[in-house]
C-alpha cells in the first residue's frame, strides 16, 4: 500500500471499528425475550430509525457502485430506469405498517413467514417459503461481499481476499452479536454516512468542472454526436428499450411490498405517529440517493471518459473516481459512503435468513426450546455466524456487474412472497392452494426465463412470472371455499 492509499485506508478502518463498538450484544435477553429482541428489536423503533434503517437496507453496493456504473456507460436513460425507487419506502410502510403490525401483534409474530403460516394454517409452505428466501438471501449477500470487498480492495489499494475478510468479518460479527437492534442503528449511522458521501462526491465532480453547465458540455464534448444523443434519450437510443423501463417499475419498484428484509420492518416499530414519520422521511431520503447517487454516475462522465481507465468494468467506475480523482482524505471518508451502504444491506439480510432458519425452521419444529434461553442465544448468533461464512466463502471468485445478481434475487423474493404476503393480508378469500400455486408456478416460470434466457421482447423476466404467479393464486383460490381467518379479518 502506497501512502495515498495508507490515508484513504484509516476513516475506513475507524468507521468499521466504530460499528464493533456500536454492536455490542445485549446479554440480558433470555429466552423468548431474546428471540424478540435479536430479530425484532422489542417492536420499540423510533420513526427516524425505522426510516433509516428501511433506506439503508434498500441501498447496497447497487446503489452506490453498479447503477452509476450503468448510468455512466448509458446516459440518463439509466437515471429513468431508477427513478421507481423513489416510492420503495413510502410503498412498502404505507401498504404494509398498520396491517403487519397490527397482525404481527395479534398472532404473536416475530417474522414475515410466522404472519403466513399463520394465514394459511400451513407449515409446510412455511418451510417452503423459508428455504427460498435463504436461497435468494445468499445470492444478494455474495453480491453485496463481493461488492465490498472490490470498492476497499480497489479504493485502498489492498488485494481483493483481503478486502473481503476485512469488509466480512465485521459485517458478519456485528450482526452476530448485536442482533436487530444492532442493525438498525448501524443502519441509522450507515443511511447518514451514505448522504455525507454523496454530497462529497458530488462537490467533486461538479467542482471539476467549475459548474454543472461546463460539466454537461464537457461531457458532450468528449462523446460523438450519436452518443451524446443516446446519454439523454430515455430508452439510450434503443438500449434500454420501454419494456425493460416498465419492468424496472414492477422489479424495484411496486413489487418491492413483498421484500421480506424490508416487510419486517413493518413489524417493528412503536407508534403510527413513528410510521407516519418513517413514510415521509424514508421517501427524501431514499429519492435523495437513489436519483442522486445514479445522476452522479452520469456525471462522472466529465472525469473519467474512458472505460479503459478502469478496466472496462462499470463496477470499477465509482472506486476508480474516489481513489484517483480526491484527495486522500476527503477519498477514504467518501469510500465509507458505499461501504455502509453494502454493509447495511448485508446485516439485514443477515438477520433476516438466522430468523428464517431459527424461528421460521427450527423453533417451529421444537416449540418447547425457547424455554432453554441460552440455547436459543446460542443457536441463533452461530446460524448467524455461518451463514455470513458461507456467503463470504461464495463470494472469494467475483463476477462483474453485481446490479444483475441483486435484480435475479429482487424478482424470485417477490415473486415468492407477493401473493402469500400481500395477498394474504389483505384478500380474504385468499386461500393455502392459491398461495402453493403462486409460488410454484411462478418460480418455474421465473427459473425458466431466467435460465432459457428467450426473447421476452425487452421485458425482465420477473415480469412474466409474477403475472402468470397473481393470475393462478387467485383463479386457484376461487375454485374453492374457506373459512375466514378472524386473526387477519376480524368482523
Amino acid at each position: 500500500m502506497t501512502a495515498s492509499s495508507w490515508i484513504i485506508f484509516v476513516p475506513l478502518l475507524l468507521f468499521l471499528l466504530a460499528l464493533l463498538f456500536i454492536a455490542r450484544s445485549d446479554s440480558s435477553q433470555s429466552g423468548t425475550d431474546f428471540v424478540k429482541s435479536y430479530f425484532l428489536g422489542d417492536r420499540a423503533l423510533q420513526g427516524f430509525v425505522l426510516a433509516m434503517t428501511l433506506v439503508a437496507t434498500y441501498g447496497s453496493v447497487s446503489s452506490f457502485v453498479s447503477g452509476p456504473g450503468l448510468a455512466w456507460r448509458y446516459g440518463l436513460g439509466w437515471v429513468v430506469f431508477a427513478a421507481p425507487q423513489i416510492i420503495t419506502g413510502f410503498l412498502v410502510l404505507g401498504v404494509l405498517g398498520k396491517k403487519m403490525s397490527l397482525v404481527s401483534r395479534r398472532i404473536g409474530a416475530i417474522t414475515v413467514i410466522d404472519v403466513i403460516v399463520a394465514r394459511f394454517k400451513s407449515s409446510v409452505l412455511g418451510a417452503f417459503l423459508s428455504v427460498a428466501l435463504l436461497f435468494f438471501f445468499v445470492a444478494m449477500m455474495v453480491g453485496q461481499f463481493i461488492g465490498g470487498a472490490q470498492l476497499i480492495s480497489q479504493a485502498a489499494g489492498i488485494h481483493y481476499v483481503g478486502g473481503l475478510v476485512l469488509f466480512g468479518s465485521v459485517v458478519v460479527l456485528y450482526t452476530t452479536f448485536g442482533g436487530f437492534k444492532a442493525v438498525a442503528i448501524t443502519d441509522t449511522v450507515c443511511a447518514l454516512l451514505m448522504l455525507t458521501g454523496m454530497g462529497v462526491l458530488a462537490a467533486d465532480i461538479i467542482g471539476e468542472a467549475g459548474a454543472l453547465t461546463l460539466l454537461m458540455q464537457k461531457i458532450a464534448a468528449d462523446a460523438g454526436a450519436q452518443q451524446a444523443q443516446a446519454f439523454v434519450d430515455p430508452t439510450s437510443c434503443g438500449a434500454l428499450p420501454w419494456t425493460l423501463l416498465f419492468s424496472s417499475w414492477i422489479l424495484v419498484g411496486f413489487a418491492t411490498v413483498a421484500l421480506p428484509q424490508s416487510a419486517v420492518r413493518c413489524m417493528a416499530y412503536k407508534s403510527t405517529q413513528d410510521l407516519h414519520l418513517a413514510m415521509i422521511v424514508s421517501t427524501i431520503v431514499c429519492g435523495a440517493l437513489m436519483i442522486g447517487m445514479t445522476l452522479l454516475g452520469f456525471l462522472a462522465r466529465a472525469a473519467v471518459p474512458e472505460s479503459g481507465i478502469f478496466g472496462g468494468n462499470t463496477d470499477a467506475m465509482i472506486p476508480y473516481l474516489i481513489a484517483h480523482h480526491m484527495n486522500p482524505w476527503v477519498a477514504g471518508i467518501t469510500l465509507v459512503a458505499p461501504v455502509a451502504a453494502t454493509m447495511s444491506t448485508v446485516s439485514s439480510l443477515l438477520i433476516a435468513a438466522s430468523s428464517a432458519i431459527i424461528k421460521d425452521l427450527i423453533l417451529r419444529r421444537y416449540p418447547m426450546l425457547p424455554d432453554r434461553a441460552a440455547h436459543v442465544a446460542r443457536y441463533a448468533k452461530v446460524c448467524t455466524f455461518l451463514i455470513g461464512v458461507l456467503s463470504l466463502l461464495l463470494a472469494i471468485n467475483p463476477f462483474e456487474i453485481i446490479v444483475w445478481i441483486n435484480m435475479f434475487a429482487f424478482g424470485g423474493l417477490e415473486i415468492a412472497f407477493l401473493c402469500p404476503l400481500v395477498g394474504g393480508l389483505f384478500w380474504s378469500k385468499a386461500t393455502s392452494k392459491g398461495a402453493w400455486a403462486s409460488v410454484l408456478l411462478g418460480l418455474a416460470v421465473y427459473g425458466w426465463a431466467c435460465l432459457a434466457k428467450p426473447d421476452l421482447g425487452g421485458w425482465h423476466a420477473v415480469t412474466p412470472a409474477l403475472a402468470v404467479s397473481i393470475v393462478s393464486f387467485i383463479l386457484v383460490s376461487l375454485t374453492e371455499k374457506k373459512e375466514i381467518n378472524q386473526d387477519f379479518f376480524p368482523r
